[in-house]
């Protein structure tokens, strides 16, 4: 399935940065960034459990929101895609 996560970290308190980067880390170990905090995540049911967990672990739910959109498992109809970025194939070969 596919998963947009995206997020709002709040840098104004000195943790904040840090806070944001682990954010980051953990979309870009998972997924594509398509936005500045906005991942495309392709992940199974145990997979997005992991991930969901760790994400609200790295937030401070005082300061920061997170948001999921469940796109499902026929996300291709639901996504689509104007301007200069090139979009992304989730289900293509990933190069590192």
């Amino acid at each position: 399935m596919l998963v947009l996560v995206s997020y709002d970290v709040s840098t104004i308190d000195p943790k904040g940065p840090g806070r944001l980067r682990r954010m980051a880390k953990l979309c870009q170990n998972w997924g594509q960034r398509v936005q500045n905090s906005v991942f495309e995540c392709l992940v199974d049911p145990a997979q997005w459990t992991a991930l969901r967990a760790k994400l609200l672990d790295c937030i401070d739910p005082e300061h920061d929101s997170l948001r999921f959109y469940f796109l499902g498992a026929n996300w291709q109809r639901r996504v689509e895609h104007a301007g200069a970025k090139k979009p992304i194939d989730q289900e293509g070969n990933l190069i590192v």
